[in-house]
């Protein structure tokens, strides 16, 4: 049977996955990091955020939780990674009332992640604004294998759409856990982590126990599984 070859990266990582599968050139990849990393930081300073981790709710219950928290904030879901982990982002008092809210409705634990702004929250729109210019200029073409977008957890192919959720994805939230379930339901049995550490391992695995999931976290890895 044909190799069902598919790309996907977890916010930032999803630069990483369309130079992967041919969208961007590295070189124009690593100008947008950059500008989008700068934008950011300045982001934080500017209005600063808040960002935690939720654990042991279901992500229909962490969704329903900041909307009964937004009198006091804004804020809403930034990261589905996983059935039982969503990321929560916005106001320091939005972030505040949900964690409270969660941790009042049974949450495992409610962790503050260090970051300084309110990443994949409304908070980013102004910044997703400034970005758009420098996300025009590159070069995107079409994918040599099917991309899932963060915004929209399915393969996306033309590449204007997926210049546009680029933009979205600053404002929108990392819809992981429909990402690898709508990858499995079309064909995918293994995934490989390419960059350092476990952690999407560990999130695949938590969304869709069967299947076969390798780290490579280094140069020799990766050389291993080319082999």
């Amino acid at each position: 049977s044909e190799m069902c070859i598919r790309d996907s990266g977890h916010s930032l990582g999803e630069y990483s996955a369309l130079v992967s599968a041919g969208v961007l050139s590295f070189d124009d990849a690593l100008v947008l990091v950059r500008e989008r990393s700068r934008l950011m930081s300045e982001a934080g300073s500017k209005r600063p955020g808040a960002m935690a981790a939720v654990i042991g709710l279901s992500p229909a219950d962490v969704a329903d939780l900041c909307r009964e928290a937004s009198g006091a904030g804004v804020v809403q879901p930034a990261n589905f990674n996983s059935p039982e982990q969503t990321v929560i982002s916005g106001t320091r008092e939005g972030v505040r009332a949900a964690a409270e809210a969660a941790k009042a409705k049974g949450a495992k634990r409610v962790l503050e992640l260090p970051v300084s702004g309110a990443f994949h929250s409304p908070l980013m729109e102004e910044t997703a604004a400034e970005f758009a210019p420098a996300l025009a200029r590159p070069a995107f073409s079409r994918p040599a294998v099917p991309v899932y977008t963060n915004v929209a957890a399915e393969a996306v192919l033309d590449p204007e759409a997926i210049r546009g959720m680029l933009t979205r994805q600053m404002t929108h939230p990392v819809r992981w856990v429909e990402t690898i379930q709508s990858m499995v339901r079309d064909g995918v049995t293994t995934f490989f982590e390419v960059g350092p550490g476990k952690v999407l391992a560990g999130l695949v695995k938590r969304i869709e126990r069967d299947a076969e999931v390798i780290s490579c976290g280094s140069l020799a890895d990766i050389e291993a599984v080319r082999a």
